[in-house]
Order: C-alpha cells, then sequence, then structure tokens
C-alpha cells in the first residue's frame, strides 16, 4: 500500500468522510508535507481504494441547508484489517528516505567537484530552513496530540543528523579533492 493510500484510508478508517472534508483535514493537519497526495489525487485514490473493496462510497445528504449529497466513504472490514496491517509494517519496517540523494551520490563523479559542493550546500541550507518551518509549526501555540509531537520530534532528530552528515560529506569531499589536486601536481 503507498503512503498516500494509508493516509486516506487512515483518514476514512478515523471517520467516514466525503472526498472534501479528507482535503480539508489533509490542509488543516498539513499532510502534504509528509505523504504524497495531491489535491487531485484524492479522489483517484478514493476510487482505487474502493475497487479493492477496502472502502464503501454510499450518497448520503451532506451538511445543513439545502438537500445535498456527498458520497461518504466507510471502511469495509477488509479495509479495517488492510488498514491496521500496513500501520503495523509502517511502524515496524525501516525504509530508505531520499533516494533520489542517493541516487545523486551514486553518480558524483559524473559532476565536476565544485558544482558538487555547491549542490550540496543548497541541500543544507534547505534542510535548514525546512527545519526552521517544521520547528516553528511545532511550537505554534495550539497542542498536538503525542503522536503529532512524536512525528515533529521525529523529523527534527533525522533532518538533524541528515546536516551533520551532509557537513562531514562536504568536508570529506573537499579533503579527496585535495588530495587529488595534489597527486596531478
Amino acid at each position: 500500500m503507498t503512503n498516500a493510500e494509508l493516509a486516506v484510508l487512515g483518514l476514512v478508517a478515523e471517520q467516514p468522510r466525503h472526498g472534501y472534508q479528507i482535503e480539508q483535514l489533509i490542509e488543516q493537519r498539513d499532510m502534504r508535507r509528509w505523504t504524497d497526495i495531491g489535491f487531485s489525487s484524492i479522489y483517484f485514490l478514493l476510487k482505487k481504494l474502493e475497487r479493492q473493496k477496502l472502502i464503501k462510497g454510499r450518497w448520503e445528504k451532506a451538511g445543513r441547508g439545502p438537500e445535498r449529497w456527498a458520497k461518504v466513504y466507510h471502511p469495509t472490514d477488509a479495509g479495517l484489517e488492510a488498514f491496521r496491517a500496513a500501520l503495523i509494517e509502517a511502524l515496524s519496517v525501516p525504509q530508505i528516505p531520499h533516494k533520489s540523494l542517493l541516487l545523486g551520490l551514486a553518480n558524483l563523479p559524473a559532476v565536476p567537484t565544485a558544482e558538487a559542493l555547491a549542490a550540496l550546500r543548497q541541500y543544507i541550507q534547505t534542510l535548514k530552513t525546512k527545519m526552521e518551518i517544521l520547528q516553528s509549526v511545532k511550537n505554534s501555540p495550539h497542542p498536538h496530540p503525542y503522536f503529532v509531537e512524536a512525528m515533529f520530534d521525529h523529523n527534527l532528530a533525522v533532518m538533524q543528523a541528515e546536516l551533520e552528515w551532509a557537513e562531514r560529506f562536504i568536508a570529506q569531499v573537499q579533503t579527496q579533492s585535495q588530495m587529488e589536486q595534489e597527486r596531478t601536481i
């Protein structure tokens, strides 16, 4: 199950919802920072989960006021079982983050050292900016449930470790470059 499918299924398992409510929650909870859910993909994901019989849509009266109907999605028994299994897997099996960074590292010799160093310095700057944003959201005046605090703490710890690694790696690239220059002299 993809992370986007798990996120949408989780919102439906939490409480039956229609697509617009799911979009509102994704925005409200700022889930796009850590999930791959585009605005236009919500209904695609709902249809996919429905085809897989993990959720079932029913037309229900929505909201107050004039007659308005929306397709409200409910988890099926199979959906709840799949959700729990995917959740346990997500909590127990580490995943490889930043696959694009790893691909860049694997092909590092293809770019001049100066360009690689500039890109890595930009990576560090972007990482620092993301850390500042995440820290400010974490420190917002609204209290967060303990599991949301854990999400912030985990991301900040991973980012801090990545920042320290990137700084060490830049020093290693610089040392390697100096050694290669000395050999050519």
